[in-house]
């Protein structure tokens, strides 16, 4: 058969072949991934076991596609964190400036619709199953618009907005969350390709973080809400005077949503206000940041809401959308959300009341000495889970030669006693204030750093036993807050705030991480280092039906050092795991370019594939047409860099049983 027989006699059979979705996404075909997290629930499962932990060790690679073909050139498709959506055989999703429709059993081309300005989210897209008139459609956003495409043929859909299309005045840069005909979308500061268009770290004012809802068929927006309350509504008084006004910062920046699609409800997780590091002039818990809110998906109307971090200061909000499953306590079922975040902390919530399953404690927490600023006396703590990573640190923490070498241990105790040392109180430790140009700055050392935590990878979670899975970095951050060198005192400054994250020529402030340069013995860097023991990354499985943490392990490896010593967990890359009814666990999401499965119930590595760039992607897995099953992942992680890279360029590659 000609190519071009070929690719008419699949479209053919693709639009012969579809049909309404379900409603309800566990009611998916099990050979689908129809959807970003899968399903609704953000659970990640799939009940596909053709590949299972006794035969997963024989994966090999099936096909690969070509993000850039050719490896160098423009940048369209350069870097990648996309997790592919499959629906009856078909596979979609963005590739820099296009988005592609590929035959899931070949990766041949079905359709490729191409910009004509601008990129695609560097996420994935969302399939529509259509309605009696509409026929199915794949949505993606693109910086200020929200497109929507034939899932057939790739054309822009008719009577979506104007030729498929919706303007946006707040720009949108990840996956829209579709329930019914309802189509949901939290806020960006900025779309691919865009700059920011206000820097949280220097102005706390400007455009809003608003999540917002559109009518699948017309485009027709149908409900907006404030995720920094106005009078009158639920929250504003958290918000000392007019600070909620014009207020940035606060949006659901996770990849996607979730819902309970027999309630009709929408779990939001709403990430921090602006300025990250500075609220002197937003005094109050500052609702509805770094909270989880559940609206009603109909009318966004507030059902109930959950903070997770009060008057946020350390930039821990909430990067992933939460997992909904059903747990067993007590004899009793209890439908739950699952949350966790950045802080390290992991909140099982009813997800009708919105009420801890295991008990929440306010703690005291340590008070910082910033000028101006306002402190929350207290913090919530689960009491189960224990916390999932590292919260705190003391001077017996430090790396010793027994864990990596003595040249890196040395250069991590250099760096301890240059400033006699750095503050730690434990969690949510404060940044210190030091003055501007100051030669001994006194320095917060903070677990988790900056990129938790758990980061947007968020979790899956296997509805049979209730087991969630998450990976956990172990990093700190090191910085101060200072006096911001932009703001003139008396002088008018706009939306200039007074301080800021501190800067010198050695300690470049808050994203300074607490790592140091290791070196083999030609004196040859082999990197930073992490300089508290390991691990420093782990696969975490916790059993919500208990609280308690199942099985832990690290995840990664660092290959410059001895065999013996290598199995550190290996932080450096983001996204997270799935998990599936053959019992295993995928992730990548290590600096060490590897791709792995795991035994959900015992958390032993099974399988491993070493890529040439970092999989900073959610894997997925699905059933081709012709019934054997594929495992995806996205190899386009933040090694990659820069353009004009020699070598393969990023790939989505695709593996299989031989």
């Amino acid at each position: 058969m000609t190519k071009g027989a070929w690719i008419a006699a699949a479209l053919a059979a693709f639009v012969i072949g579809i049909s309404p979705l379900p409603t309800r996404a566990q009611e998916a075909p099990a050979a689908d991934w129809p959807m970003y997290s899968r399903d609704l629930s953000s659970t990640r499962f799939s009940p596909l076991r053709q590949i299972n932990t006794t035969n997963v060790s024989k994966l090999t690679q099936a096909w690969a596609y070509a993000m850039r073909p050719g490896g160098v050139g423009p940048e369209s498709g350069a870097y990648s964190e996309v997790t592919p959506i499959v629906v009856r055989g078909v596979m979609y999703f963005p590739a820099g400036d296009k988005i592609v429709a590929l035959d899931g059993d070949t990766g041949g081309e079905i359709w490729t619709y191409k910009l004509k300005t601008g990129l695609a989210s560097s996420r994935g897209v969302a399939y529509w199953p259509g309605s009696k008139r509409d026929p199915a459609r794949i949505f993606f956003a693109s910086g200020h618009k929200i497109v929507a495409l034939d899932a057939a043929n790739g054309k822009p859909a008719a009577g979506f907005g104007m030729n498929g299309e919706i303007t946006l005045k707040v720009p949108f840069a990840e996956v829209p969350t579709i329930y019914k005909n309802v189509l949901i979308i939290g806020a960006n500061e900025y779309g691919p390709g865009e700059e920011h268009l206000h820097p949280q770290d220097e102005v706390a004012k400007g455009i809003p973080g608003d999540s917002r809802a559109f009518d699948a068929r017309t485009g027709k927006e149908l409900w907006d809400f404030h995720s920094v309350p106005h009078p009158g509504e639920t929250g504003n008084n958290t918000w000392a005077g007019d600070a909620w006004k014009d207020r940035t910062g606060s949006n659901v920046w996770s990849i996607t949503m979730s819902v309970d699609a027999k309630r009709g409800i929408v779990y939001m997780p709403i990430g921090g206000p602006a300025a990250n590091y500075y609220g002197g002039d937003r005094a109050g818990d500052n609702l509805f940041s770094n909270t989880l809110v559940a609206v009603d998906a109909n009318t966004g109307k507030l059902k109930w809401y959950f903070q997770t971090v009060h008057h946020e200061l350390w930039d821990f909000d909430l990067p992933p959308e939460p997992a909904l499953i059903d747990i067993t306590r007590n004899g009793k079922k209890i439908p739950v959300v699952v949350q966790t975040g950045k802080s390290a902390y992991m909140f099982i919530l009813n997800r009708v009341t919105g009420k801890s399953v295991f008990g929440v404690e306010e703690r005291p927490v340590p008070k910082g000495n910033v000028p101006t600023e306002v402190y929350s006396p207290t913090q919530p703590f689960p009491l189960k889970p224990p916390p999932l990573a590292r919260v705190d640190f003391k001077l017996s923490d430090m790396v010793t030669a027994d864990d990596t070498t003595a040249q890196h241990a040395q250069a991590c105790h250099a760096l301890w006693d240059k400033v006699g040392g750095f503050y730690n109180e434990g969690p949510f430790t404060p940044w210190l204030y030091n003055p501007p140009n100051d030669p001994h700055p006194k320095i917060s050392l903070i677990f988790p750093g900056a990129t938790g935590g758990a980061n947007w990878g968020g979790t899956a979670s296997d509805p049979a036993n209730g087991y969630v899975i998450v990976n956990m970095q172990n990093q700190g951050a090191l910085g101060w807050i200072s006096n911001n060198p932009k703001y003139k005192p008396g002088a008018d400054n706009g939306d200039l705030l007074p301080y800021d994250r501190g800067t010198n020529a050695e300690f470049p402030g808050q994203y300074a991480q607490f790592d140091a340069i290791a070196r083999d013995a030609n004196g040859k860097s082999l990197g930073s280092w992490p300089c508290q023991k390991p691990p420093w990354e782990t696969l975490v499985a916790v059993n919500a039906n208990t609280g308690d943490v199942a099985w832990q392990v690290p995840l990664g490896i660092t290959e410059g050092l001895p065999p013996e010593k290598q199995n550190t967990g290996r932080p450096g890359a983001f996204a997270g795991p799935i998990v599936t009814a053959g019992g295993l666990v995928f992730i990548g999401a290590t600096g060490d370019n590897m791709f792995r499965a795991f035994d959900e119930r015992a958390g032993k590595m099974l399988w491993s594939v070493h890529m040439p760039y970092q999989a900073t992607a959610v894997p997925m897995t699905y059933q081709g047409r012709s019934g054997k099953q594929y495992v995806v992942i996205m190899d386009a992680g933040a090694a990659f860099g820069a353009r004009g890279h020699a070598g393969p360029g990023p790939q989505l590659l695709v593996f299989a049983l031989p």
